[in-house]
This record gives C-alpha cells, sequence and structure tokens, in this order.
C-alpha cells in the first residue's frame, strides 16, 4: 500500500537501516504469526478451559474478524497521525493485548482479549510496508518489500511449529507471552529511529456510520457462525435474529457506502470485472485454505494422536516451499499470463486437497505432508496472480482503497470459513456415525455382539470392549467427515480456474510489488 510520506527523507544507509528493518520486520512476523500460531494449541486450550474444540477455534476466529474489520482504517490512521506514530501505537497496543491474552482465566476473556488484539494489529502490515519503503527509498522498493514478504511467509512456517512446541512443552499461554518482549523492542527501536522521519498529519473527515455499520454486520454475523452450532442454528430464535440484524446491516452498510463523499470502502472498485473476479477468487480460494488449515491440525490431534508440535511439523512445508519459489514467480508475472499463473496455483491446490481426499486411516507421517509440500507449491503464486489480475484495472490513486478493500475481504472470508468448517465437520461426523453403525452393527445386533466376543476374547473387560467399538465408530465418522471437506476443497479450487477465465487479462507490469506486498 502507498502509505509515504509526501515529501519522502533520505534513505537509512549502514547498521542503522539494518536495525530499522529487523524492527519493523518484527512486527510484521508478530502480526502474521498470531494468525496462525493458535492453530495447532486449539485442542490444548479448549482442553485447558474446559470448552469444546468448536469454541476453542473461536480463538481464531475472533483475532481474524476484527482484524479484517480494523485494516480498512489504517489509511485514515496514517494519513491523520502519521506513518510512524500509528505503526508504533499499534505495536504497542498488540503488545499490550498479547499480554491480557496470556494472563485469560476463560474462553470468554481471551475471546475478548482476542478480538482488541485483532483490532489494534490492523495497521501493523501496511504500517510495516510503508516504514520499510520508507527507510529503503523508491529506487530501492522491490528490496523492501522482498524482506516484507519473506518475514510475511517466515511466520506461518514458523506459527505451527512454535506453537506446538510451546503447547507441548510449556503452556499455551505462552504463545501469546512470548509477543510482549519482542513487540517492547520493536516499538522502542521504530521510535527511537524513525519518530524524527514521521510523515505529515491531515485532519480528514472519517466515515464513522459507515464503519459502525460494517462492525455491526461483520460482528454479528461472525457471532452468529461461532454460536449457531451450541444453539442448534435456527431453531433458536437467537440466531435467526442474528442473521436478520447482519443481512439488514450490510445492505445499510452498501447503500451508505455507494453514497458517501469519504467511505470506509470504496465499493465503487467494485465496477471493474476484474477486480471483482479477482477479490471473489482471493477470498474463496483464500478462506478454503484458511479452513483446511484449522482443521487438519485439529483432526490430527483429537483423531489420530499426534502432538501439536508433530501436527504444526507437517503444516510447516506448504510456508517452506512457498518461501523458495515466491521470487521466482514474481519474476514471471511481467512476462506471463497472470491468468495461467493463476491456473496453475488453482490447480495445485486443488491437487493438494485431493491427495488429503484418499488419506489412509493408518496413514503415517509422510503420507500427510506430501500434500502440503504440493500446496507450497500453490501458495507460491497464489497471491502474486490473483492480485495481479484484480489489480489490473485500478488506478494508481486507488491502489490503497483497492489493496485495502481486498484484504478486508480476504481475511473476514478466513474468519468466517473457520467458524463453518468446524460445523460442517461435526454434522459430517454424525451423519457418518449413523452410516458406519449400520455397516458394523449397533449396540444389540449380531455383529456387534460378535465383535464384543472378540475383544472380550483378547482380555478386554465388557466395558472396556465396548467402549472400544464405540469409540471406533466415532474415529471412522469422523474420519470420513474429514475426507468429505477435503474432497469439496478440491473442486471450489476447481471452480475457481474457470472463474479466473472471465477476466480480462492483465498488462505486463514490470513491479507486482503490490501483489507481492498483499
Amino acid at each position: 500500500m502507498s502509505m509515504a510520506a509526501q515529501a519522502e527523507p533520505r534513505p537509512l544507509t549502514g547498521m542503522t537501516l539494518v536495525l530499522a528493518s529487523i524492527a519493523i520486520a518484527l512486527g510484521t512476523f508478530m502480526q502474521v504469526l498470531d494468525s496462525t500460531i493458535a492453530n495447532v494449541s486449539i485442542p490444548t486450550i479448549a482442553g485447558d478451559l474446559g470448552v469444546s474444540f468448536n469454541q476453542g477455534a473461536w480463538v481464531i476466529t475472533s483475532f481474524a474478524v476484527s482484524n479484517g474489520i480494523s485494516v480498512p482504517l489504517t489509511g485514515w490512521l496514517v494519513q491523520r497521525f502519521g506513518v510512524v506514530r500509528t505503526f508504533v501505537t499499534s505495536v504497542l497496543l498488540f503488545t499490550l493485548m498479547s499480554l491480557l491474552c496470556g494472563l485469560a482465566w476463560n474462553i470468554e476473556s481471551l475471546v475478548i482479549f482476542r478480538v482488541l488484539q485483532g483490532a489494534v494489529s490492523g495497521p501493523m502490515i501496511p504500517g510495516s510496508q510503508a516504514l520499510l519503503i520508507m527507510i529503503f527509498g523508491r529506487q530501492r522498493q522491490a528490496s523492501a518489500l522482498a524482506i516484507w514478504s519473506m518475514t510475511a511467509l517466515v511466520a506461518p512456517v514458523a506459527g505451527p511449529i512454535l506453537g506446538g512446541y510451546i503447547s507441548d512443552n510449556i503452556a499455551w499461554e505462552w504463545i501469546f507471552l512470548i509477543n510482549v518482549p519482542v513487540g517492547l523492542a520493536c516499538a522502542f527501536i521504530c521510535w527511537a529511529m524513525l519518530r524524527d522521519r514521521e510523515t505529515p498529519s491531515v485532519k480528514l473527515p472519517i466515515d464513522v456510520i459507515g464503519f459502525a455499520l460494517l462492525v455491526v454486520w461483520v460482528g454479528v454475523f461472525q457471532v452468529m457462525l461461532d454460536t449457531g452450532h451450541d444453539a442448534d442454528w435456527f431453531n433458536s430464535p437467537w440466531i435467526v435474529i442474528a442473521l436478520i440484524i447482519s443481512v439488514i446491516g450490510f445492505i445499510a452498510w452498501v447503500i451508505w457506502e455507494t453514497h458517501e463523499k469519504h467511505p470506509i470502502v470504496d465499493l465503487s472498485l467494485f465496477k471493474s470485472r476484474n477486480f471483482s473476479i479477482g477479490v471473489i477468487a482471493i477470498c474463496t480460494a483464500y478462506a478454503v485454505f484458511f479452513a483446511n488449515t484449522l482443521l487438519l491440525p485439529l483432526w490430527l490431534q483429537t483423531e489420530m494422536g499426534y502432538t501439536a508440535f508433530w501436527a504444526g511439523l507437517i503444516s510447516a512445508p506448504t510456508g517452506l516451499i512457498a518461501i523458495m519459489l515466491t521470487p521466482f514467480v514474481a519474476r514471471l508475472i511481467g512476462t506471463v499470463d497472470a491468468r495461467w499463473i493463476a491456473t496453475a496455483t488453482l490447480a495445485v491446490f486443488g491437487v493438494s486437497f485431493m491427495m488429503r481426499a484418499f488419506y489412509a486411516p493408518d496413514g503415517d507421517f509422510a503420507e500427510f505432508v506430501l500434500p502440503m509440500l504440493i500446496q507450497g507449491i500453490g501458495m507460491s503464486g497464489f497471491f502474486i496472480s490473483l492480485t495481479s489480475i484484480a489489480f489490473a484495472e485500478v488506478s494508481g490513486p486507488q491502489i490503497a482503497a483497492a489493496s485495502g478493500l481486498s484484504n478486508f475481504a480476504r481475511i473476514v472470508s478466513g474468519a468466517f470459513s473457520a467458524s463453518v468448517v468446524t460445523t460442517i465437520w461435526e454434522r459430517g461426523a454424525a451423519e457418518h456415525q449413523t452410516r458406519v453403525a449400520e455397516v458394523t452393527g449397533r449396540p444389540g445386533s449380531a455383529n456387534w455382539e460378535a465383535a464384543m466376543q472378540e475383544l472380550q476374547r483378547h482380555g478386554a473387560s465388557a466395558q472396556e470392549a465396548f467402549a472400544t467399538l464405540v469409540a471406533e465408530v466415532s474415529h471412522q465418522a469422523t474420519f470420513l467427515a474429514a475426507l468429505d471437506i477435503f474432497r469439496i476443497s478440491a473442486f471450489m479450487t476447481g471452480f475457481l480456474v474457470l472463474l479466473v477465465w472471465l477476466t480480462r487479462r492483465p498488462k505486463p507490469q514490470a513491479d507486482a510489488a503490490h501483489a507481492v506486498g498483499e
């Protein structure tokens, strides 16, 4: 996003540049890390706080949705208070909320602090991009964004591994508490080195009503998704009322934003066919990816006996492969039709998901890792290609607004999908449990009694044999439900390939920095 100062200061050099770059990168690293570090820790957090896995997932969705809502405010905050002050304040507030998350005493307090943590972290990603461009200078903008991109890719790799290790060997609270010293160091160095390079501040009007409507419809809809399973969905009056409020809020928000002179979100960008289709593709693909990122470690820990750390290791190859291949893919954007790169990316995603749909019940570590390696190939071109398509018809002055809008839509769609996938998984497991029982027999049937007798002949008591059979039926049903989700994910990415070809071919661009930065 283009948020640099109007009168740009001279670039930094030497050790000053190195230290400032590391400090800014740490800000990016913390924010992205916290969007993935809790994924493998959900079973541990849920068990420790005495809640279901579905409720434990609120820890992820609450952060993501509040972060998405706050992103559109970044442009106004930077222009009103300056990029350095906005970034440093965001980092300090994020650090404070991380401390409170680590001190949370129940699921309600943890979710509240995660909501606040996500909300105050909105300016951290675009702010870090702007600061890196500032200290490197426009002539070395590619180097600045390369550092940013590599940091943003390393964090998702480190998140599951670090979160798993901390959960298994220390305590889940430390996945948040580790941010405290890092955040303080980042804020101190950035303020000490960059406060005299502050960008000009301008008093601008803020779309208070538009932002309030945005918070209402997104927030209520997310709460509905998070609580719908426990409330028995539309059999609950509260869920029906929440849906009505979110729909009315969304309609009112769209009407207001299309007529507001200074909208919080510039919906006029959707007049562009490429932007509309590109954002739909980005959101859908990211929603599928985010849902599977949550589902896989949860399934491995609850059904396959993996620890949080080993579940994190299985997820790590995606980021490692993406880190290695992204620079090569970025070079192709200027010469190859981005639609072909997007097609290849989505096809690889589809292959990865379909490979998971053929997991064996007794699969080993290598079998689980291979699809993640394949997915990493797709990740290397995912943001670059689809963002190039979406931004193909966006003019220079609108790039910042387009980036904010696409980031908002992407983050919120990921949060929505994380809430939905746990419900789909549990309902699918219940349906499969009925079918598995029809094949294996129910308590009292001939098949069931034969299995009971066989287990008892091997030394199990009647109670132990009964518990073993019930657990096996549940295990098989949950396994089949997970395979269904992997299969659906593959079909959805295949559909997106067709959608991509409804766009116009993007003009070759020598600088795909905004695409990489996305």
